[in-house]
């Protein structure tokens, strides 16, 4: 099956020098969701933007369900929505003129049936008579993405889309969006929130500084970089590791306290047997001891981290 999206050395340098994106390529798969992480000025809402039309790239091709987005753009940009961060929309406006203006934009013929249906979906209908200005954050939120939805786009790009809302409303989004994808709406969603890419993607890609370092199934990319730790709480406290423990790499903690050994989660041999054994042999006691996977945000950090370092 042919990607929904497909983008091929993509680049973007602004007037003053600054290369927002280098040579970017990627494909996303018709009904995935798919999460795109990175730190503040990596190059996310850039690429969004190009995708959209809203940039112009420096170089590169993209197309959007089989249209490019620069030699097709009104076919291309009327296949995709986009809810972008900041919550721009006419505050005196009623929730439905709003909405069905949205569909009338990309040149859809009036259908208040499908406008219902999106305002019900997204828990709108009892304010559809309401101004924008009296609505709360987390019900503007949601007037983006009826707007955006208005126009039955097949590729829906959220750009931030549970920034300031508060944890239930968060969920009641995350909900939403599964919904979409089982309509047959393709989903790219940016996020600074580890667990909303970590409880929703199928796909992740992690971009940094403009380069796209990362494009993995999330439960592969668990198991390829997620490590283990063994923490062990020591029965009497410890100035330094010693030397005869040095092939584990142990990390000493809490005040000389605590053992740290981190471990493949997925090695056939982790190591644990061997350790408990010498340090059994140097008479040092341990009175508890716990595991820990690691989580996305761990794995997301270290990335980060390791470009930062370079």
């Amino acid at each position: 099956m042919d990607p929904v999206i497909s983008i091929r050395g993509l680049g973007k340098r602004y007037a003053g020098g600054h290369e927002a994106l280098k040579n970017v390529d990627l494909d996303i798969e018709r009904g995935e969701i798919f999460a795109l992480l990175g730190p503040n000025g990596a190059g996310k809402t850039t690429l969004i933007s190009i995708v959209c039309g809203i940039v112009t790239p420096s170089e590169g091709t993209v197309t959007a369900a089989g249209h490019d987005i620069v030699a097709d753009y009104r076919a291309a940009r009327t296949k995709i929505g986009l809810v972008p961060q900041e919550l721009h929309t006419d505050a005196f406006e009623p929730v439905w003129s709003t909405v069905s203006f949205s569909r009338g934009l990309f040149g859809k013929p009036p259908n208040p049936a499908h406008i219902e249906r999106v305002l019900k979906d997204l828990s709108l209908w009892d304010k559809r008579k309401s101004k924008i200005k009296e609505l709360s954050g987390g019900m503007k939120r949601r007037v983006m993405i009826a707007k955006a939805l208005a126009h039955e786009p097949e590729i829906l790009f959220l750009d931030e889309p549970t920034a300031g809302v508060d944890v239930e409303l968060r969920r009641d989004m995350w909900e939403l969006v599964r919904k979409l994808r089982e309509s047959g709406v393709t989903i790219i969603l940016t996020t600074h929130y580890i667990e909303e890419a970590e409880e929703m993607a199928d796909r992740i890609g992690v971009i940094r500084k403009g380069e796209l370092i990362l494009v993995e199934e999330k439960h592969a990319l668990m198991e390829k970089l997620g490590k283990k730790q063994l923490t062990l709480a020591l029965s009497e406290p410890m100035d330094a590791v010693p030397d005869a423990l040095a092939e584990w790499q142990l990390d000493l903690r809490s005040g000389g306290n605590e053992l740290v050994y981190t471990f493949d989660a997925n090695a056939e041999r982790n190591g644990i047997p061997s350790l408990l054994r010498r340090m059994s042999d140097l008479g040092i006691g341990f009175k508890d001891l716990a595991t820990h996977q690691s989580s996305l945000e761990d794995i997301f950090v270290s990335l980060v981290s390791e470009g930062s370092a370079a």
